[in-house]
């Protein structure tokens, strides 16, 4: 043992940057597994090796270098994602809120740190800034729900701006102080607030001269990346000079070119993807390298220390979120979406307290202890938990709001509608993609699609086969063509054409969202995994990748005898089903399917989901003999698997995480249809979601893969099948 202890901490470059690719790779999917922030993930990686954790590395000049340039890259991105143009709209609302959001935590923090820490007044006043900041850690959610030109999400993403803005600057301020000039006295705010808006005045003009002038004359998208970053780091080195925190330069640089870097363009994604990469994370493991977790050891103080800043760094932000909502008489849902969305802390906190860690108030005392460097750390990590939780909740609360108090709207039914021939069915422009792979199933699904189409649309189904791009990859494109040819011979017998699309990729799951977004489709029929041992995931290697990626409706179907002779169909409606925007998408195609086979369908729900559903039907499918069986309550699903005969089929609406109708209760439903639905003709159905997924977009706080099962989960399947065992 003590020989293999002489090889670390590793101080070699080489081996430094391996282990850090390292963690960068298996943190987010030990985190996932832990259902902990990834970001979170980063700092504890950076504990667990540094000197303090395990020494297996040595912090050596490269978390020094990379460290910088991510510090400054999460700046520069909270610049580039603000949007200027909707504060500028509503600017009283969000100044107000702004206002209240910064200086309410500032102050409850202050005199916390003052008094009850006993810190410093500039100690106390810098915790005070990182507190009345916050990063929209939440907004994904919001995306999900539909809800981002609700008033309160515009109002919570304005005021963030402004506190940003805000602390951003007494940050700077506060660093000038303690800075290397160490000016003080009566020219110093002077001195202090003149080069302060001469270097405004001057980027303000120079940096979008030169900014039309390069984008213009350069489409090159190497040269485009470098210039952005020279300019980032060229208003960092001014502000160091002037007396500023490299950080506000960053920051400002943002606000400069955002209005010149779409949201959504491909040099965008460059600048996101470089420093998600690579940057950022370098950063966060390095300030976890820093952490010294042994001062938790050294009695109940540090413990004090920690808990009253994560309580404070949420309680301030709650009393500005729901004075706010007060003075703008904004309903209680809106005052848990403020504060929700403006709780939590996440990088940007980080990156100011280690500001101050380079701040010296007198020769080898700093501004920043150990202390409150753990406490900010896990403050993060409380913060970001509430945050979530309270928009999630805040999220569904407004959704049902709205929902009950505008009825659902029917689409009208074609015979209905002859009075006004010039408006199109609904679903007119619905394009199914049909993803097909194995002969034996694949004709099947086509006859699915074929029947739940509308048929009065002009959009032509398309059959797709996705094969590896590796040494077979030749050989699987003959048989995918092949078996394209078959479907388009199927087609033709049923008078529809049928488009088809043989695609290479690396990965299947990406391989079909690509083709999904470029063929412009609006749903997704494919055959569920066929597994080739007990061991293997319910949802295969790609398909929870797919659903996750995709927020348009995906049916999973596996047919254990032909399709046309189906007697029966049975719906397992989860509660909240009919608040989805996908309610009606899944209902009407399995009003088609029973009307194209003549079967009945039999609906097990709640009584208000039962009740619209049973509306929509009298509404638009007359001939469709439905029937209706109260379920109060998701556990009763594995109650009905002993009413399922062979000649039924079995279709389970379920959800996506952090949806609406979403429960914990799904969790289980892989384990369910295994045990109880085995060899059942089944379909599960993944309804359509608001928002608009962004491909290939990589980010520590969503990411777009979700670990089928918790570490929990699998804990607490060994305890059971140990109970078991023993019984």
């Amino acid at each position: 043992m003590s020989t293999l202890a002489a090889y670390f901490p590793i101080t070699d470059p080489t081996l430094i940057f391996f282990v850090v690719l390292l963690i960068i790779l298996f943190a987010p999917i030990i985190m996932g597994k832990l259902r902990i922030p990834h970001i979170i993930g980063m700092v504890l990686a950076g504990v667990l090796i540094g000197h303090y954790g395990l020494d297996i590395l040595e912090r050596d000049d490269s978390f020094e270098l990379f460290g910088r340039v991510g510090l400054y890259y999460i700046m520069f991105l909270a610049g580039l994602e603000m949007d200027v143009e909707g504060v500028k709209k509503n600017a009283r609302d969000y100044i107000v809120f702004g206002l209240l959001t910064c200086l309410v935590p500032l102050g409850l923090t202050y005199l916390m740190a003052s008094f009850l820490l006993h810190y410093t007044p500039a100690a106390s006043f810098l915790l005070g800034c990182i507190m009345a900041s916050n990063t929209l850690i939440a907004y994904p959610i919001i995306g999900r729900y539909g809800l981002q030109r609700h008033h309160s999400v515009m109002l919570s993403v304005g005021s963030s701006m402004i506190s940003l803005f805000m602390a951003l600057v007494m940050i700077a301020a506060l660093a000038a102080v303690y800075g290397k000039d160490g000016l003080s006295g009566t020219w110093f705010w002077p001195l202090f607030v003149g080069k302060l808006a001469l270097y405004i005045v001057a980027m303000l003009w120079m940096i979008p001269r030169l900014t039309r002038y390069f984008l213009r004359r350069y489409s090159d998208s190497v040269m485009q990346f470098i210039f952005v970053l020279a300019v980032m780091f060229l208003n960092a080195a001014l502000t160091d000079f002037i007396g500023l925190e490299g950080i506000f330069g960053a920051f400002f640089s943002g606000l400069i070119l955002n209005r010149y870097i779409p949201h959504v363009s491909p040099l965008m994604n460059r600048i996101e993807f470089i420093g998600n990469a690579l940057f950022i994370p370098y950063f966060l493991i390095g300030v976890g390298m820093l952490i010294n977790v042994r001062t938790l050891a050294q009695g109940p103080y540090v413990l004090w220390v920690m808990l009253m800043i994560a309580f404070f760094g949420t309680f301030g932000k709650a009393v500005a979120a729901y004075l706010s909502s007060l003075l703008f008489r904004l309903p209680k849902a809106d005052g848990h979406m403020m504060f929700g969305l403006t709780s939590a802390h996440a990088a940007g906190a980080i990156a100011m307290v280690m500001v101050g860690m380079r701040l010296e108030t007198a020769p080898g005392v700093f501004l920043v202890n150990d202390d409150m460097l753990n406490g900010v750390v896990l403050m993060i990590l409380v913060t970001c938990v509430v945050s979530t939780l309270m928009t999630e909740h805040a999220s569904q609360q407004i959704v049902i709001s709205q929902r009950t108090h505008q009825s659902h709207p029917v689409p009208p039914s074609p015979t209905q509608s002859h009075h006004n021939t010039h408006q199109p069915p609904y679903d007119s422009t619905d394009r199914i993609l049909i993803c097909v792979k194995y002969p034996e199933i694949a004709p099947q699904l086509l006859s699915l699609a074929l029947f739940v189409r509308n048929r009065q649309t002009d959009q032509l189904p398309i059959a797709l086969n996705v094969v590896y791009d590796d040494e077979q990859a030749n050989a699987n494109r003959e048989q995918g063509l092949r078996l394209l040819e078959q479907l388009q011979r199927q087609a033709s017998a049923s008078e529809v054409r049928l488009m088809t699309q043989v695609r290479l990729a690396s990965n299947i799951a990406n391989g079909i969202k690509h083709a999904f977004r470029e063929s412009a489709c609006t749903e997704v029929i494919m055959g569920m995994h066929v597994h080739t041992n007990q061991n293997a995931k319910f949802w295969g290697d790609f398909i929870q990748s797919l659903y996750n990626g995709l927020n348009r409706q995906i049916m999973l179907v596996r047919f254990v005898q032909p399709l046309n002779t189906l007697r029966r169909i049975r719906v397992a409606v989860p509660s909240r089903a009919e608040f989805e925007p996908g309610f009606h998408r899944w209902l009407e195609r399995l009003c088609r399917l029973a009307g194209e086979l003549d079967c009945r369908i039999e609906f097990h729900g709640r009584e208000e989901s039962l009740t619209l559903i049973d509306e929509y039907i009298n509404s638009r499918h007359h001939s469709v003999r439905a029937e209706f069986t109260r379920m109060e309550h998701w556990n009763e699903l594995p109650q009905l698997a002993a009413h399922i005969a062979d000649d039924q089929l079995f279709v389970v609406v379920t959800a996506r995480k952090g949806t609406i109708s979403y429960k914990n209760a799904l969790d289980r439903l892989p384990d369910e249809l295994q045990k109880y639905f085995s060899g059942k003709n089944l379909m599960i159905i993944f309804p359509d979601q608001y928002g608009h997924q962004k491909e290939d977009r990589m980010s520590f706080t969503e990411a777009q893969h979700h670990e089928e099962n918790s570490i929990y989960d699998t804990i607490q399947r060994w305890i059971h099948s140990r109970k078991s065992a023993n019984e």
